[in-house]
């Protein structure tokens, strides 16, 4: 019989699918706004290109910043699992 999730376990995978659908709609938003902001430029409206930049640079801290919390919560998993199929883990 397969062995049933934890509910801890089961909040950490709630947490990791939130982020990585967050992730990706964030990705989307930049690269509308890469779309956006190039046709802008290509029109002659060059005082767009920097807030655009500087938006987009913090769409992407926000992403690096989720990408951070799945590797910690899935670290935080695995150690509490104690499961040995990590890749990051030495051999013995």
């Amino acid at each position: 019989m397969p062995e049933q999730p934890s509910p801890t376990r089961k909040h950490g995978l709630t947490a990791i699918d939130g982020a990585l659908a967050l992730m990706a709609l964030l990705l989307i938003v930049q690269m509308w706004l890469l779309t956006a902001t190039l046709e802008s430029y290509l029109a002659g409206h060059h005082e767009t290109a920097w807030p655009a930049a500087v938006i987009s640079g913090i769409l992407f801290l926000v992403c690096v910043g989720l990408y951070l919390f799945v590797a910690r919560i899935d670290s935080e998993s695995r150690k509490n699992r104690g499961d040995r199929s990590d890749p990051n883990r030495p051999h013995e």
